[in-house]
Parts: C-alpha cells; sequence; structure tokens
C-alpha cells in the first residue's frame, strides 16, 4: 500500500538532522561576523593612523598625547587640562564640526566642551564592543576603544615616556628613530569603569605595552588602578588585538607575542632589533 506521509521515527530523524546543520552552522555564522567586524575595526585604525600622518604633515609635527601645564597625569576628572591627541585629529577624520564647537584653551571637563565630550564618533570604537557610550556617573561620555602608546612599560602619562604620544609631546617622525615600521602608533584596549572620554589624553586614549593579557571584559573592568595607573591594551577579538604602527600599517598581535619584543614595539627609540618571526 503507498504511503502519503513520514513516520514520526522518520520526522524525528529529519529534525535531529536540521539541529545537527543548524548547529554546526551558527558558529561558522558567528565566525564570519567576528571577522568582518575585526576588519571594519582595523580599518578605523587606519583612519585615525592616516589622520595623525596628515596632522603631521599640516603642522610638522604629531599631535600632543595630552597637554598640560605639569605632569605626571592623573586619570581623575578635573585633574588637569587632559585635552588629548584625539582632539587634534577631529578634522582629518569629517569630524570639522566637532573640532570647531571645542574650546582647546579650557579643560576637557569643562562644561564649554561638554557637548563634544559626550558626543560619539563611530570611527573611535570597535565593531566588537556592546556598549555604546560610556558614564562619569553623572553624564554620559563618548569614549574610544582606540588608545596611542605613550610608553613602552607601565608608567605614568608623563613628559618623559618613550612612546609616541604623551604628555607635550609634539614628535616629529624623524624622532622615532626605530622605524616607524617597528614602532606602536596606537591599538585597541578595553576602556575603564569611569571613562573619561576619547576628548581626554588620559589611560582613556593612551596606553602602554608593558602587558598584553588576555582577560575578559568583567576581570578587566573591576581592576582597581589608581590614579597615576595607566594600563596595557587588549581587545574585543579573540586571540589577540589590532595595533596601528607608526607607518600606517594595521597589524594583529596575538597574546602569544614574546614580552620583550612586544615592549620594543612600544618605545620609539630603543635601538633594538626586533626577531620579526617573535611577533
Amino acid at each position: 500500500m503507498k504511503r502519503n506521509a513520514f513516520t514520526l521515527v522518520e520526522l524525528l530523524v529529519v529534525i535531529a538532522i536540521i539541529g545537527v546543520l543548524v548547529g554546526l552552522l551558527l558558529p561558522a555564522v558567528q565566525a564570519a561576523r567576528e571577522a568582518a567586524r575585526r576588519m571594519s575595526c582595523s580599518n578605523n585604525m587606519v583612519q585615525i593612523s592616516l589622520s595623525a600622518h596628515h596632522y603631521e604633515f599640516s603642522m610638522e609635527h604629531l599631535p600632543d598625547g595630552v597637554t598640560d601645564d605639569q605632569g605626571p597625569i592623573r586619570n581623575e576628572a578635573n585633574g588637569g587640562n587632559h585635552i588629548g591627541w584625539m582632539t587634534r585629529i577631529l578634522p582629518y577624520i569629517e569630524q570639522q564640526a566637532a573640532f570647531e564647537k571645542l574650546d582647546l584653551s579650557k579643560s576637557a571637563y569643562s562644561p564649554e566642551n561638554a557637548e563634544v565630550r559626550s558626543y560619539g564618533i563611530p570611527t573611535f570604537r570597535c565593531p566588537s564592543n556592546p556598549t555604546t557610550f560610556g558614564s562619569d556617573g553623572m553624564n554620559r561620555v563618548g569614549t574610544s576603544d582606540y588608545a596611542g602608546c605613550h610608553h613602552d612599560v607601565e608608567s605614568p602619562i608623563d613628559d618623559d615616556n618613550n612612546g609616541i604620544f604623551f604628555l607635550n609631546s609634539s614628535l616629529r617622525f624623524a624622532q622615532i628613530t626605530d622605524g616607524t615600521t617597528n614602532t606602536i602608533m596606537i591599538g585597541e584596549h578595553l576602556g575603564d569603569k569611569d571613562p573619561l572620554g576619547w576628548i581626554t589624553g588620559t589611560r582613556a586614549t593612551l596606553r602602554n605595552t608593558g602587558e598584553f593579557v588576555d582577560r575578559n571584559y568583567n576581570d578587566h573592568i573591576n581592576q582597581e588602578l589608581t590614579a597615576l595607573e595607566v594600563g596595557g591594551y587588549d581587545s574585543y577579538h579573540a586571540g589577540g588585538g589590532n595595533f596601528g604602527m607608526a607607518d600606517g600599517a594595521v597589524v594583529f598581535l596575538t597574546h602569544n607575542i614574546d614580552p620583550q619584543v612586544y615592549r620594543h614595539l612600544g618605545n620609539r627609540a630603543d635601538g633594538e632589533l626586533i626577531d620579526e618571526t617573535e611577533r
């Protein structure tokens, strides 16, 4: 006799096969999405790096990491002028309107700069970051997932740092004597519990190559740092993070990078040879 329907067993087998296929497909879809987000993050870093190059070409020096009358920089609100390097590159990333609203003679935390401080700029955000804005406890703060390199080891932000962006830095490319290919300009970071915003030249936009530890977001955000501690880089991408070199190239460094090589990359002029196989 001819059958016109599935048996219950056959239906269950089909459902089980579909479930297995979906289970195999979802990780692949998620991996493809993360690869796209990582590429978008890399493109953001290219734009930021090129904008710093354009600034150097126009002003004959790279942006100051942070401007203030004295150091070291304390990573706390109202701790100084704290106008950071990201404010200087705004005209070169199609943010002229935001730049014109800034009063660079005032503190980053002044009422005159409150509107810009709360402004979110997509180019400064990694697409893999699930959050949108930060908060200083009272006000919305526009944040950045990228930070310039101020030093090769954990140290307060000051005028004697050996990175590219630091207190009143104003470097020329000629002063990066280790070579722009071998020196980190910017990298990714996971943010802070009390963000000070991309407008500032604090640990919100400056980091060092003192450590590159694979730490989950919750553990990172719950770290208790002092006002003079800055912290290192990390990212929302698995296995490592994107870094923009001073020549404009963006590379992906893994957490397995040799710590000594990593520190050399954070120093613009230590004269050390870097083994490319250890990156």
